[in-house]
């Protein structure tokens, strides 16, 4: 792209319409696989215990199913008519994969959050993904068909409106641009949305480190004994030196690696570690080197405390995804998330180049992608040559409960996701003037991905009930949280 003219690059855009016409879009193709054993396939080296947990979670409705098959749709994906522009994209945006967060500068932002499945593709296979989330979405909170099309269409359009913006922007001014709360409140369009808005800004000034110290930890002696002396839990600094940070166990969700309530097996090559600080110390050193200096010197004023097992979401169910507590000198906590990067699934069904470290893709997917990203994103390499990534647990991290959303309210947000993919995607690829001008000033486009997500939400009923008829034959065994928990004593 570099040396060409915008209006070579405006008619490069249009020229992809040739082997991609925009109508095209609206076909889902014909699709001859068995769904139960790709999920099958993407569960291949999780933690086996944990993937009855993944699949319980899946099963709860089509929409939790989606959330946790992004394996189906990159499969799907391929098999259809791309525009052939490529550039890194998120790989999994669908509408929960949104949420807002605080820059290192502590603004907070909304912006796309995850990242597990980035790598390089056309770039409407996010949209598509997003797309077809919402229409399920819309489904499963019941509804109509009308309200599902006008969810895709604010999606898009605005993603095609902010994308001939960001085709009029200089590169510092689009590296620079974030979707602010404080905008978000700007743009939108009823009180009720203004009002959710400062009510979720309020809600994540609350979500910090030392908001959930407390809460998933106690204070120990070396043994793990909880220690109970009448003096302030956060105070590290009057002479406890032989105590430390325990987290709670809360299994199946969290738990230690080598503890009682471990959901490894027996023969896993992670409980040969000997003990925690065994298995995390070479990662967490090699970690290290992957951050600036400044951010290595801000962590040796920490000192680790304990590390768990976290299952997280629906998706990364049964991936070894560690959490980490550290503390400076006064007490005060940082808890660090060790979560497996593993092959993306656009990579298995789109070539590319191949990431040597896919904890290393992950993160730079991510800086590149997102406006402003996590202080401490980093990657490392872990037992078994595993391949991880860290970030901050939690901190101001908001996700919006679209059961809480009306359909104004969710029509809202499918615009906010909509701006923040094409600013994200501006950035990754260079190629806002390419898109816009792909896309251009009509709906053809936009209707076109009407017809796909609803094509497209009832393959995925199909595939729902396929994975159900699995669960209830044998085949596959599908496990709730709550049937897991009953396990334990704790």
């Amino acid at each position: 792209m570099n040396g060409k003219t915008v209006a070579e690059r405006e008619a490069a855009g249009r020229a992809a319409r040739e082997h991609a016409k925009r109508s095209s879009h609206r076909q889902v193709g014909e699709l001859h696989r068995d769904p139960v054993a790709l999920l099958e396939k993407s569960s291949e080296g999780r933690v086996p215990s944990l993937v009855p947990l993944r699949y319980g979670r899946m099963i709860v409705s089509p929409f939790t199913f989606f959330r946790g098959s992004a394996i189906l749709q990159a499969h799907d994906l391929a098999r259809v008519p791309n525009t052939g522009m490529v550039m890194q994209i998120c790989g999994d945006g669908h509408l929960l994969n949104f949420g807002g967060f605080a820059t290192p500068e502590r603004q907070l932002v909304f912006d796309l959050n995850d990242f597990d499945e980035v790598a390089p593709g056309p770039w409407e296979w996010d949209l598509k993904r997003l797309v077809a989330s919402l229409v399920v979405a819309a489904r499963h909170m019941r509804y109509s068909r009308g309200v599902a099309e006008e969810l895709v269409m604010a999606a898009v359009t605005t993603y095609r409106d902010r994308m001939r913006e960001y085709a009029d922007f200089g590169a510092l001014e689009l590296w620079y641009d974030k979707i602010t709360f404080d905008r978000m409140v700007e743009t939108a369009l009823t009180p009720e949305g203004r009002r959710l808005i400062r009510r979720g800004m309020e809600k994540a000034a609350g979500r910090t480190h030392e908001s959930m110290l407390e809460k998933l930890a106690y204070r120990s002696d070396r043994d793990g004994r909880e220690v109970h002396d009448g003096r302030d839990n956060r105070d590290n600094r009057d002479g406890q030196a032989g105590t430390y940070w325990t987290i709670r166990d809360a299994p199946p969700v969290l738990f230690h690696v080598h503890g009682p309530n471990s959901l490894y097996e027996s023969e896993d090559n992670w409980l040969t570690q000997g003990d925690w600080r065994t298995l995390i110390k070479p990662t967490y050193e090699a970690y290290l080197k992957t951050l600036v200096p400044d951010r290595r010197e801000l962590l040796e004023h920490f000192e680790i405390q304990d590390l768990v097992f976290k299952v997280v979401g629906v998706g990364s169910v049964g991936t070894r995804c560690l959490v980490l507590l550290l503390v400076d000198h006064h007490g005060k906590p940082l808890f660090l998330q060790v979560k497996e990067a593993r092959q993306s699934v656009i990579s298995q069904y789109f070539k590319a180049p191949a990431f040597k470290h896919e904890g290393a893709r992950v993160v730079q997917g991510q800086r590149l992608l997102q406006a402003a990203s996590d202080l401490f994103l980093g990657w490392s390499t872990g037992p078994s040559g595993r391949h991880f990534y860290f970030r901050q647990l939690r901190d101001m991290k908001l996700s919006v409960d679209i059961d809480m959303l009306d359909s104004t309210l969710l029509t809202g947000y499918a615009r906010l996701c909509g701006w923040a993919m094409a600013r994200a995607h501006a950035k990754s690829g260079n190629a806002a003037i390419e898109i816009a001008s792909y896309i251009g000033r009509g709906d053809q486009f936009a209707e076109a991905l009407v017809g796909y997500a609803a094509s497209y939400a009832d393959q995925v009923e199909r595939d729902y009930e396929a994975f159900i008829k699995a669960a209830r034959s044998g085949a596959i065994v599908a496990r709730s949280d709550e049937d897991m928990a009953a396990d334990f004593r704790i």
